[in-house]
């Protein structure tokens, strides 16, 4: 007989619970390929889509919320299997990956084309985000993901591990609408009109709550299946929910 969503996380007798200090000292099987994982979708979402304005079915939207349906399991993954000290050091890790990116496309934008090729503009067109686009992309991607793992854990421990769906749907209510609300005006408030902004600002949080709906039975399987081979529940009890916090390893 097959379990209930509601109990397939926190389902199995042979998990052993962990607080999340200890969490954040163990060594896990599978957290680095995840990590890897949450950086190279969040480098792509802002490199390809995120200054892109696209339209469908007369819905307007970034065009770099296509990559998002993968970077919502990746990221309710991280916290709710590895606990919030490990999520911090995953988004500091994509924090300082997206600092690098932007200054090295600075620095590759900014050289001399040889004579004769021709590509200029358009590499300038494609990889020249302006000092706005990359202060809006650090700055939402930083507070959005901190406020989405702090409020999934607390969640958590709130439910007492059950009822994965509400801190999945719920910490993306919290996150996404601090991401959107920081990253569209600083990147084109001025640039976009005042009604262009808010209304891709609101229309993209919607889109992002309503996949990770839709998305929860893929959040369930990964979730249920790294538990399984971790062996552990972490619960984020004594921890230090500070950004800036350090986690010792073992």
């Amino acid at each position: 007989m097959n379990a209930s969503p509601d109990e397939l996380p926190a389902a199995s007798a042979n998990l052993s619970r962990i607080d999340g200090s200890a969490g954040g000292r163990r060594h896990f099987r599978y957290f680095d390929y995840v990590m890897v994982a949450f950086v190279a979708i969040l480098l792509l979402s802002n490199l390809i889509g995120a200054s892109k304005l696209a339209s469908l079915g007369g819905v307007t939207f970034g065009a770099g919320i296509l990559f998002f349906p993968v970077s919502y399991v990746i990221g309710d993954v991280l916290t709710e299997v590895y606990g919030y000290a490990n999520a911090r050091r995953c988004v500091w890790a994509g924090f300082f990956a997206l600092v690098f990116m932007a200054f090295m496309s600075f620095i590759v934008v900014s050289m001399p084309p040889a004579d004769g090729w021709e590509g200029q503009s358009a590499y300038e067109a494609v990889f020249g985000s302006t000092w706005r686009i990359v202060l809006a992309s650090v700055t939402a991607f930083w507070a959005g993901e901190f406020v989405n793992s702090f409020v999934l854990a607390k969640m958590k421990l709130m439910t007492g591990g059950k009822h994965l769906w509400t801190r999945t749907i719920g910490s993306t209510v919290f996150g996404q609408a601090i991401d959107s609300a920081l990253f569209y005006p600083i990147a084109f408030l001025g640039t976009w009109t005042t009604a262009q902004v808010l209304t891709v600002m609101v229309t993209n949080w919607a889109m992002k709550v309503a996949w990770e709906a839709v998305l929860t039975p893929v959040t369930y399987a990964a979730v249920g299946w790294l538990k399984a081979r971790e062996g552990v529940e972490v619960f984020d009890e004594n921890v230090d929910f500070s950004p800036f916090a350090k986690t010792r390893a073992v």
